[in-house]
């Protein structure tokens, strides 16, 4: 490959978007604890019993590569926070009994992928988490993604 070919190839050619996925699992329910029994399984139906779920979660960054190390991100870096802030507090856990994240709402997966998306968003470099995809099944996805200024 010629000089003025490799030249090309470190120019800008603007926003990069590189996706990280995760699998983790999690029991939980649909409750809230200001209703009564029958109106938790009315609103909720097979939802308000115990049941778990399998996530797969895609974190997606987005930026210019640096032009040093051509990366939007060191890879390590999403994998790290990812541990510490997905992993370590949500892998193998009741989401109604070991967080305090759902006390007042249900973990619906709308619910469960923006307050992932906050934790990401408050961990990562600023303005670098793009989108996040929360897969609670094989048909089922949820996306948050940053909001336009």
């Amino acid at each position: 490959m010629g000089k003025a070919m490799q030249d090309d190839l470190l120019r800008p050619g603007g926003v990069i978007r590189v996706t990280r996925c995760i699998h983790f699992s999690t029991s939980l329910r649909y409750w809230l604890e200001d209703l009564g029994e029958q109106e938790n399984r009315k609103r909720f139906g097979r939802d308000a019993e115990r049941h778990g779920h399998n996530y797969r979660l895609e974190i997606t960054v987005a930026g210019e590569p640096d032009p040093e190390t051509g990366m939007v991100i060191n890879l390590s870096q999403i994998k790290d926070v990812a541990e510490r802030e997905i992993m370590s507090r949500f892998d193998h856990k009741d989401l109604n009994l070991d967080t305090e994240f759902f006390e007042r709402i249900p973990p619906t997966p709308e619910n469960f992928a923006s307050l992932i998306f906050r934790l990401l968003d408050g961990a990562l470099p600023a303005g670098l988490l793009d989108r996040v995809r929360l897969h609670q099944s094989a048909d089922l996805y949820v996306d948050v993604t940053r909001s336009l200024p």
